[in-house]
């Protein structure tokens, strides 16, 4: 039995029980001495009737949101790969996932109807790249949809169908979402059309669930409701019939692991998007970590305790124009501390592009602040064109190091060749498999321009720079990547 209803049940049971002791007292039966006479009907008609009133709230949710909910049927063109979220989270790790797939592909999501001239959120997901969208409503009637915007970061659309009368969700203030709470879910998982389930609204402002290139909007709503693929775009529901989320990825069958955009963020897209308005955020461009994430690095902010590592600057991104430096930690945005790097995403969204904000910032022991102009997030975050490797024309030398690394001098013809921006350091020209710098992701053609503070300008400097390190605590080395500037600590094991 599912733990919400048994609890509810165990509610119930305990209300009648305590009717019956107030109303039942036993006595000795007259006819065999010892025993208590049977209970009568009527006495535990109290906890009765509060199952039945949960099972007519239950109904009535169901009654209340279904008409406005709609199945999406999408037909794309296979590229021979399937890559959908619901795919992505439905799979184990371990499940085989290569398969032949036919030049067209048929699937079906949900979505839910927000104004009656027939505006529609569903997942971006659902749609994407679709050639023909169909939805169908729960009293029979098919309409064909066009995608009428969507938004790729926040995994959001809207559709749009000729109709108008149609019935519409009414949105709840997800903010006001409390843990605990019943959860319900309408779609079609597996093909089942407007399949209803339930549970608890299980956590929230989850994040982290994909990778987006270092940037995280949406903060989910985590639930154990039952949401398999084919409920993605459908909605998350209150106990009132109000919309709380929007279904969006599943982990696994049966594990109770499902997630959900909140209904304000939801809605927010949506309006802009129906307005026809272009989706756009501040960035900043810098990759981060909230401070004691990476425990390998801890040991080099002594006299800091709480902050957001700057990992990596993007390549003539706001902050590649700034006083930023990778390993920099970011303590407060205009006077607002920051402690994690969700904070610090969060105050950056609610900037304008092209404001100017001012970073707390501690490096090496000291406090300042840098001023930094917000740009607009591209849809490419941190994908350079990709370089091919080039032999370098000068004998290699190795580095006396026991962390796997082969570097040469950066001459100008190289960094020419390469179209790298910076003009001095070593650069990286081979990196041992299983080494030390492998792991920490060191890559060909990567730049070392500083280790552990002191400025590298050829392979000598580097060979002395190391010799002066301390391995066993980890040596620090500036990256320039590609024209981007990130960091990496090299620990002897």
């Amino acid at each position: 039995m599912h733990r919400s209803l048994s609890l509810a049940l165990l509610f119930a049971l305990s209300l009648g029980m305590r009717s019956l002791e107030a109303q039942a007292t036993p006595t000795p039966d007259p006819v065999r001495p010892g025993t208590t006479p049977t209970i009568a009907p009527q006495a535990a008609q109290p906890g009765k009737d509060v199952v039945h009133q949960l099972n007519s709230a239950f109904a009535r949710v169901f009654e209340t949101v279904a008409p406005s909910v709609v199945i999406i049927e999408v037909t794309k063109k296979s590229d021979g790969s399937d890559t959908s979220l619901d795919d992505l989270f439905f799979q184990g790790p371990d499940d085989p996932h290569h398969r032949h797939l036919p030049e067209s592909l048929q699937s079906e999501g949900s979505g839910f109807i927000v104004r009656q001239d027939g505006f529609i959120y569903t997942n971006y997901h659902v749609v994407e790249g679709a050639e023909k969208v169909e939805v169908k409503l729960k009293d029979g009637r098919d309409f064909p949809a066009k995608v009428f915007g969507t938004d790729e970061k926040t995994d959001i659309a809207v559709l749009k169908v000729d109709a108008t009368n149609l019935p519409v969700v009414q949105l709840a203030d997800s903010d006001k979402v409390r843990v605990g709470q019943f959860a319900f879910a309408i779609g079609a998982p597996f093909k089942l059309d407007y399949t209803f389930t339930y549970g608890v609204i299980s956590g929230k402002g989850r994040n982290k669930l994909l990778e987006t290139g270092g940037y995280n909007i949406a903060d989910y709503l985590q639930t154990d409701t039952s949401i398999n693929p084919g409920n993605s775009g459908g909605p998350l529901c209150d106990i009132d019939g109000k919309v709380v989320g929007m279904n969006t990825l599943i982990n696994g069958l049966n594990r109770g692991l499902g997630f959900a955009i909140p209904s304000n963020l939801v809605n927010e897209i949506g309006t802009q998007l129906i307005a026809g308005q272009k989706i756009v955020r501040p960035w900043l461009g810098i990759r981060i970590e909230t401070l004691g994430d990476d425990p390998s690095i801890r040991d080099f902010f002594k006299g800091i305790d709480r902050g957001v590592v700057v990992r990596t600057i993007e390549a003539d991104a706001p902050a590649y124009k700034s006083d930023l430096r990778p390993f920099d930690v970011i303590t407060s945005v205009d006077g607002q501390p920051v402690t994690t790097d969700t904070q610090l995403q969060h105050e950056i969204l609610k900037k304008k592009i092209g404001q100017t904000v001012d970073l707390g910032i501690w490096r090496k022991g000291q406090t300042m602040k840098i001023a930094v102009t917000t740009g607009e997030l591209p849809n490419d975050i941190g994908q350079p064109a990709a370089l091919e490797p080039t032999p370098p024309s000068a004998p290699q030398e190795e580095a006396t190091n026991k962390f796997g690394l082969q570097v040469q001098d950066l001459t100008k013809e190289i960094a020419s060749r390469l179209k790298l921006k910076a003009q001095q350091g070593v650069i990286v020209t081979d990196v041992d498999e299983n080494s030390i710098a492998a792991a920490q992701g060191i890559q060909r053609e990567d730049v070392i321009t500083e280790v552990d503070g002191r400025a590298v300008t050829n392979v000598a400097s580097f060979r002395d720079a190391l010799t002066k390190a301390d391995p066993t605590r980890g040596v620090l080395l500036y990256l320039d990547r590609k024209g981007g500037r990130t960091f990496a600590v090299l620990k002897a094991q």
